[in-house]
């Protein structure tokens, strides 16, 4: 079973990597999120309580994903933003779990990163729910 939906296939991603390059350079639990579609536990990321100006990146391949001056206290546990930068991330249809959901990847190198939901703030009413094991945070300079 591959690990991506038809809507994309892992082998579309500017960035390339066998599994065992994947694993070699990523943790075992950003391995899980990043490259098995796993889902670290709500309110375990340090990511959660970052506030500085900023941006949130890949922590597979360091393309940039979201600013922080979007993210938001969504209140499940999860960093959560509104609105993604621009190229920072490609969409594919989930329908694990007996359910329809839209799947957010990095734009560079396809790794998972959570979903997206109709749910969130204004402006967009969308709410960008990442792992934050899948991500790192670059303070502005």
């Amino acid at each position: 079973m591959s690990l991506f939906s038809k809507d994309k296939p892992a082998d579309t991603y500017p960035v390339q990597k066998s599994e065992a390059e994947w694993r070699a350079e990523l943790s075992p639990e950003a391995f899980k999120v990043l490259r098995q579609h796993g889902t670290e536990r709500p309110g375990t990321s340090r990511l959660l309580t970052e506030k500085r100006p900023g941006t949130f990146a890949c922590a597979a391949c360091g393309h940039e994903l979201f600013d922080n001056a979007t993210k938001f206290e969504s209140g499940t546990g999860w960093p959560s933003f509104f609105k993604p930068l621009p190229g920072g991330i490609a969409t594919t249809t989930d329908r694990s779990f007996f359910m329809t959901r839209t799947e957010v990847h990095c734009a560079q190198c396809g790794g998972h990163l959570g979903h997206v939901f109709p749910d969130g703030p204004a402006p967009t009413g969308e709410r960008y729910c990442m792992n934050g094991v899948a991500m790192v945070f670059q303070p502005a300079e």
